[in-house]
């Protein structure tokens, strides 16, 4: 261990204090893991739409001529969801942690795609939209009601401002 950093509870720290995790797996499998995560239709992504479409609510998917590809336009009510996954866009919940192998690589990417969330939501205001984001963590069972109740309101809210 590198002077400057602490164990704790099987997780390093860095100099900074930032805590990372011990990867459990084998580079193999690993990547074939990494290999398995979808930028598009994910999991999370379907339960918001099947959610939407159930409530009456018609959307586009995916829509490439608005900054950062929205997961789902609602055009009718100018707003636009995105669903995130806690991990990749770096939410500050339970379920992120840096991880601990090839940090010269995931903490660039990670701190750039935070980044670019927040230039895409600017750019997105800037044009008038009203942008929703629903985290992964949002949906799991003991909050997706409330996550969903909230989402509800956030539409007519964006509907109202325009």
């Amino acid at each position: 261990m590198r002077p400057g950093r602490q164990t704790y509870c099987g997780t390093n720290t860095n100099d900074f204090g930032v805590i990372f995790m011990a990867d459990n797996h084998s580079k193999e499998i690993r990547s074939m893991n990494m290999s398995h995560i979808r930028s598009k239709n994910s999991k999370p992504e379907e339960l918001v739409r099947k959610y939407l479409f159930s409530k009456g609510f018609r959307y586009r998917k995916n829509v490439k001529d608005l900054p950062g590809k929205p997961d789902i336009v609602l055009p009718k009510y100018k707003t636009v969801i995105f669903v995130n996954g806690c991990f990749w866009h770096r939410h500050d919940c339970p379920r992120f942690v840096w991880p601990s192998s090839n940090q010269e690589y995931w903490i660039p990417k990670i701190q750039k795609n935070a980044e670019r969330d927040k230039a895409n939501i600017q750019q997105l205001q800037n044009l008038g939209w009203h942008v929703v984001t629903i985290w992964e963590c949002q949906l799991k069972p003991k909050n997706i009601n409330d996550t969903f109740q909230e989402t509800l309101k956030d539409i007519v809210k964006g509907s109202t401002l325009h």
